[in-house]
């Protein structure tokens, strides 16, 4: 465990982008909060360990600064392990390709101490860093594919249906611990194309179930950089796909009795569409209107879940 008495930690997980990751880094040592209150804990997956350890040593003068090189990949496992060792009361977790806000801890200690001590989760706005202009077919009921986040400009208790996302998330370090940490199915591992998510979710309800309340802090805030890589009709097919597996490994009884509503949902977008547009080559479709790509995805995410559900007790007529 480290040593010392600060509030909060700062935690940010990588996996060898020390090209982003030094500006993370920077943003979380010009924080108001003063230097003493907090720590900064980065915890590395990539798998060159003398690589990692000379990138953390252009950081050694920072006296709140703390690197670990984890060779075992993953999200959840290099959240975890940052939640056992970071011995403050407080912890919140900032993307490496996230630019943190100069008065971001400040504001989540802020919502932790005005809504007392059943507050076990403060989340904030997440804003983008555009990679590339945003294409016209981005609809914004998309944008949290892209972990971005505004609910608001009021600190309050979150309402049924919002969520915080990995990119500004912080909790009281008990309650993670106490409730099991971050699932080691969910959330991404390493550099491969599996894009699964829900992680901080599962944790989320877990939380709450025990109680917990969650609070919304938007001056806890942070940019966050949306690469152009993923600003593509191809990768948003694919995020989408895998939210589904991703909700489906999370809670795999929720859509036993959705089965007839997902096949319905993707028959009528593809008998929305023109004949020849009504097989797999609906799903295909590069399309500047957002509202008829924001339809593909769910039809996309219907036939994805249906499929890992078996479309069970659908009459195919």
């Amino acid at each position: 465990m480290l040593a010392g008495q600060p509030l909060i930690t700062a935690v940010i997980c990588t996996y060898d982008r020390y090209e982003v990751l030094a500006k993370a880094i920077l943003s979380v040592s010009e924080q108001s909060l003063p230097a003493d209150q907090y720590r900064i804990l980065v915890i590395d997956n990539s798998p060159d360990a003398e690589r990692a350890l000379a990138f953390s040593a252009r950081f050694r003068a920072l006296r709140n600064f703390f690197f670990i090189h984890e060779p075992d990949p993953g999200l959840s496992h290099a959240r975890n392990l940052a939640a056992r060792e970071c011995g403050t009361e407080f912890i919140a977790f900032l993307d490496d390709d996230a630019i943190a806000s100069n008065h971001w801890l400040a504001a989540i200690l802020d919502g932790f101490a005005e809504f007392g001590g059943r507050a076990m989760i403060v989340g904030g706005r997440v804003s983008p860093i555009w990679g590339a202009p945003r294409p016209p077919w981005l609809h914004d009921k998309m944008l949290g594919c892209l972990s971005l986040i505004d609910w608001g400009g009021e600190m309050r208790r979150a309402d049924e249906g919002e969520w915080f996302c990995g990119a500004n998330i912080s909790f009281r370090t008990r309650a993670i611990l106490e409730c099991g940490g971050f699932a080691l199915d969910l959330g991404r591992k390493g550099p491969g194309g599996a894009l699964r998510s829900n992680e901080e979710n599962q944790l989320v309800a877990r939380i709450r179930a025990r109680g917990g309340t969650m609070i919304y802090a938007p001056r806890a805030e942070v940019e966050h950089l949306v690469d152009a890589k993923r600003l593509t009709h191809a990768w948003f097919r694919k995020r989408i796909a895998w939210q589904a597996t991703s909700d489906f490994l999370m809670d795999p009884d929720q859509f036993g009795h959705k089965s007839r509503e997902l096949w319905l949902g993707l028959r009528g977008y593809l008998a929305a569409r023109p004949p020849h547009e009504r097989t797999m080559r609906g799903l295909l479709i590069d399309t500047d209107d957002s509202d008829l790509f924001y339809w593909q995805l769910g039809a996309i995410y219907n036939l994805t879940s249906g499929l890992l559900d078996g479309f069970e007790g659908v009459r195919f007529d």
